[in-house]
């Protein structure tokens, strides 16, 4: 049986035969000593990808299907009746002749753009990382559906100049306000509550106060919406500005439950870069976007050339299709 030996004492600075402790240098990895280093280190698992934010499925309905269409279009009708709707209606037992209700129909189209990007790995890069442990291709993956939403939420609240298209934020179409006072100046939260109610009563009277054309939906700066989420009302109150907001808006008064958020979109979006806050009607009936192909991995290939494997992805979105601009109204200077 074999038995241990006292080999004397462990000197750091004199091994056997007076060499120097093992280090990540020239001499270290001529000698074969280098993989020590790589052993003694602790590896972090995760992988720490950029920061980054999207909001785009929050604020806008979005519909998934419709295959490579260059367009999405939709009917709308305005009806008239000769004479009009009041008494005009009346009639007496022996008419001969009533009014009738005539339809004036229309279309509108709203154009659709194709998305198109690819990855590229690397033959020896993907062998190295069986090696690792780590999977490259879903960490190209994860960095496209990041460019790709990246592209969404640019497509939802401001469109694309280049193209002629515009989003949620700057609609030519819409009314434009200006608020009476700044959030941050405002002497009460009264105030800040009558700014929301009165574009919330511009909307709905611009929608003839249709029930169902309230709006719901306040979308605002980040700056704005955290003030008002962490401002109590009153010195000796609970409540902040936005729970108060929430409980006593026209909305909810009339039957609509009312979301508050925030956007960095709305930053220095109005005239003059001043700060804008859109009220509007968050339902597919008044708006919406269409994803008529979600990103979507079309092909792979090997590539003898470039010695790696490409990937090509696509897909196909419409710009945000407003189908009534009257429920939607913008207030600058908040």
């Amino acid at each position: 049986m074999a038995k241990f030996q006292n080999v004397g004492t462990f000197d750091l600075n004199t091994m056997q035969g007076g060499s120097k402790p093992f280090a990540m240098d020239a001499a270290g990895i001529a000698s074969g000593q280098a993989f020590l280093t790589g052993e003694l280190e602790k590896r972090d698992m995760l992988v720490r990808t950029p920061l980054t934010s999207f909001t785009y499925t929050r604020d806008i309905p979005i519909r998934v299907g419709g295959g490579w269409a260059e367009y999405v279009s939709a009917m709308n009708v305005g009806y008239g009746i000769t004479g009009g709707s009041g008494d005009n209606l009346i009639q007496a037992a022996s008419v001969d002749g009533i009014p009738l209700v005539q339809a004036n129909f229309g279309k509108d189209l709203w154009k659709t753009h194709i998305i198109s990007a690819g990855t590229r790995i690397f033959w020896v890069d993907m062998q190295r990382g069986n090696m690792t442990g780590r999977n490259l291709d879903t960490l190209l993956r994860d960095g496209l559906r990041m460019t790709y939403d990246k592209h969404m939420d640019e497509n939802t609240y401001v469109g694309f100049a280049r193209y002629g298209t515009t989003g949620l934020i700057n609609n030519a179409d819409v009314t434009v306000t200006s608020a009476s006072t700044t959030f941050a100046n405002a002497t009460s939260p009264d105030d800040i509550l009558d700014i929301i109610n009165t574009a919330i009563l511009d909307a709905w009277a611009a929608a003839g106060y249709d029930l169902d054309a309230i709006p719901n939906h306040i979308i605002m700066p980040y700056e704005q919406y955290n003030y008002i989420a962490t401002t109590r009302i009153g010195q000796l109150a609970e409540k902040t500005i936005l729970t108060f907001l929430l409980e006593n808006n026209v909305a909810k008064q009339n039957g609509s439950d009312l979301y508050i958020g925030a956007t960095a979109w709305c930053k220095a979006a109005g005239a003059g870069n001043a700060d804008r806050m859109v009220v509007y009607c968050n339902k597919e009936r008044y708006i919406a976007m269409d994803e008529l192909v979600p990103l979507t991995r079309a092909m792979t290939t090997p590539n003898a050339e470039r010695f790696s494997y490409d990937t090509a992805y696509a897909g196909n979105v419409s710009e945000v299709e407003v189908f009534y601009t009257q429920p939607i109204v913008y207030v600058d200077g908040i």
